[in-house]
């Protein structure tokens, strides 16, 4: 019934998983006892997690050819979201996918970004960037991200993510996500034509920014910018030019969206920002947890461990 009671937890509000028990199952569990199943339970399944973390410590892990897979393809994403933390405010979630990625010989050319990946798993943690680096790192290692032939990186512009993506990752190919591109581009737009943004001009100079963009060729942004008197925004691209090669990430069938990301944190951000909820930081620790074993289906497998 404890381990039921957790899992359900992972997917909705304590007042929630009460009702459902009742009305499913036939049980009376009231939600303050859910809550305190969720505290003393969910503490063990989080040891268990950061007794992992610090087993699989960046400096300790050795390489090992018989694990070293020139075939596979996997992917990695970084985002972040917001969780109103008690007494501190709103709090940044740093959350990390890894996935498959599908053999480019597999996929049919009309398929979504997003159907390229395949096989997703979780982490999530309410810290800096060390803390997050160190979960990440142990996420990639359990998937063997650091013996595959081929890993894409697949994030927004953030500094922070590059600087783990270049310190765990460093053959990676790097990516920024195609849509956060677009909206710089869109940022550009409105700095150029403050009055009206849909005039035809507006529409027709960010279209042309845009399919330039999107064919690989970013020098020919950066020279517009800089013709429109934009250095900020022509700055922008140029500090990221590398990982806006496009069609060379589509010929290879690597994503250009991040959106499984995007998807994770929103899914985080269900369980983590309802109506009224303000979380302890231990307790959103304890349900990032949950809430990422839940996600990925490693949920009993975590529960057995601890």
């Amino acid at each position: 019934m404890a381990r039921e009671v957790v899992w359900l937890s992972g997917q909705l509000a304590y007042e929630a998983v009460s009702e459902v028990l009742k009305r499913v199952g036939g049980y009376e569990v009231p939600s303050s006892t859910v809550w305190e199943v969720c505290q003393r339970r969910g503490e063990r399944l989080l040891a268990v997690v950061e007794k992992q973390h610090a087993q699989v410590d960046i400096e300790r892990v050795r390489w090992e050819q018989a694990r070293y897979a020139p075939e596979a393809r996997k992917a990695v994403s970084m985002d972040g979201g917001m969780v109103l933390v008690r007494d501190e405010g709103w709090k940044e979630l740093k959350v990390g996918v890894v996935a498959n990625l599908v053999a480019p010989h597999t996929l049919d050319p009309a398929k979504a970004d997003e159907q390229l990946q395949d096989d997703l798993h979780y982490t999530a943690t309410l810290g800096g960037v060390a803390e997050f680096s160190s979960a990440l790192w142990d996420l990639a290692v359990q998937h063997d991200v650091p013996y595959a032939g081929q890993v894409a990186v697949t994030a927004d512009g953030a500094a922070w993510i590059w600087g783990i993506a270049a310190d765990l990752f460093p053959q990676s190919t790097q990516i920024v996500d195609w849509f956060h591109a677009a909206q710089h581009i869109d940022q550009a737009v409105q700095a150029r034509f403050p009055d009206d943004t849909q005039a035809s001009d507006a529409k027709r100079w960010r279209d042309t920014l845009k399919n330039d963009l999107f064919q690989g060729q970013s020098w020919k942004v950066i020279d517009a910018l800089h013709a429109a008197h934009l250095p900020d925004a022509a700055a922008y691209f140029h500090s990221h030019r590398h990982r806006m090669q496009y069609p060379v990430f589509r010929a290879a069938a690597f994503p250009i969206g991040s959106g499984s990301t995007e998807s994770a944190v929103k899914q985080f951000k269900h369980r983590l920002c309802g109506p009224g909820m303000r979380w302890s930081r231990p307790g959103v620790q304890r349900m990032a947890v949950i809430r990422s074993a839940v996600l990925d289906a490693s949920f009993d497998t975590l529960w057995d461990a601890a």
